[in-house]
């Protein structure tokens, strides 16, 4: 049996005087020591990590839990760090927030990079103060706790009031160019952004996309565009921060899921989504009764899971 967890300097002062005299000669490389305690030995490493291994290693590691505990109010030191970075990870989306929720915005977000199946889909959509309230309602701000289901009913509502222009990349474009990720995400979102601003006149604030690269790369992707809208505010977890963005992430969401449906009316199964064991093993089926080529119009064909699927 092993076990092991991080410890506060001063269960470490404790265990060092306590283990004083039962230490090893010889002490493990980066360890502050090795000692037997029965029948478990205990190596204390300089980073605060300390390793029970033993028949009776359960019972020593829950006495310095219970130490450790007694020290520091009750808590492990691992403990306190999540959530102290639970805390920080708040308070700067809050302050990053206030940059990108309360303003007029055009953002754009995509799904299906990661599907095996189905076609990537790029949605910009205009998002104004005045929709705020509307968008809440419709549980937009917490837009990555929604469901399917919950999608393919509150989208309609949204597309009704929200200004948005997509774009579907199928998979058999996929497979007959480029296949960097990101320099298709980035074709896709320029064309999206230029395609709404097309439609109107629109008064926004700032033009805002999840950033999946740095600034600078997502321009040389589009080095070879006519045209290109440069004035972007490139900022992770955007869907969180900025409404304009979990909306596209949303349409983009609803279009994938009926795209998915077409797919899988036109094959006669139900086509999964993501790029795990269950899409693998639904791709060793869809091959058997239809045949490889089936594959270059409905799936990715550089994915890994190609090759899983065709293995004999």
């Amino acid at each position: 049996m092993v076990i092991s967890y991080k410890i506060s300097d001063n269960t470490k002062e404790k265990m060092i005087e306590y283990y004083a005299d039962k230490k090893r000669p010889k002490t493990p490389d980066y360890a502050i020591f090795q000692a037997d305690e029965a029948g478990t030995v205990v190596t204390l490493y300089q980073s605060g990590k300390v390793v029970f291994q033993g028949v009776s290693a359960d019972i020593d590691a829950n006495m310095w839990k219970e130490q450790e505990a007694f020290l520091n109010n009750g808590k492990l030191p691992e403990e306190s760090k999540k959530k102290e970075k639970k805390k920080k990870d708040e308070f700067e989306l809050a302050e990053e927030r206030k940059k990108y929720y309360h303003i007029n915005s055009i953002g754009s977000d995509e799904v299906g990079t990661g599907d095996y199946f189905g076609p990537i889909v790029v949605t910009a959509s205009f998002v104004t103060t005045d929709d705020i309230m509307f968008l809440e309602d419709l549980g937009v701000r917490d837009s990555k706790k929604l469901t399917d289901e919950k999608i393919l009913k509150v989208v309609p509502e949204i597309i009704k009031r929200i200004p948005y222009e997509s774009v579907i990349y199928t998979n058999e474009e996929y497979n007959n160019n480029d296949t960097n990720m990101n320099k298709i995400k980035a074709k896709l979102h320029n064309k999206a952004i230029l395609s709404l601003l097309k439609k109107d006149n629109y008064n926004y604030d700032k033009v805002v996309i999840d950033q999946f690269c740095y600034p600078k790369n997502y321009f040389d992707y589009l080095k070879d565009e006519n045209n290109v809208y440069r004035k972007i505010d490139f900022t992770t977890k955007a869907e969180d921060k900025c409404l304009s963005v979990a909306c596209g992430s949303l349409i983009s969401r609803y279009i994938f899921i009926k795209e998915m449906q077409k797919i899988s009316r036109a094959i006669n199964m139900a086509v999964p989504k993501g790029a795990g064991t269950k899409v693998d093993e639904f791709g060793k089926e869809l091959v058997k009764k239809q045949g490889k080529d089936i594959l270059k119009k409905i799936a990715k064909l550089n994915f890994k899971n190609t090759e899983k699927i065709l293995k004999d």
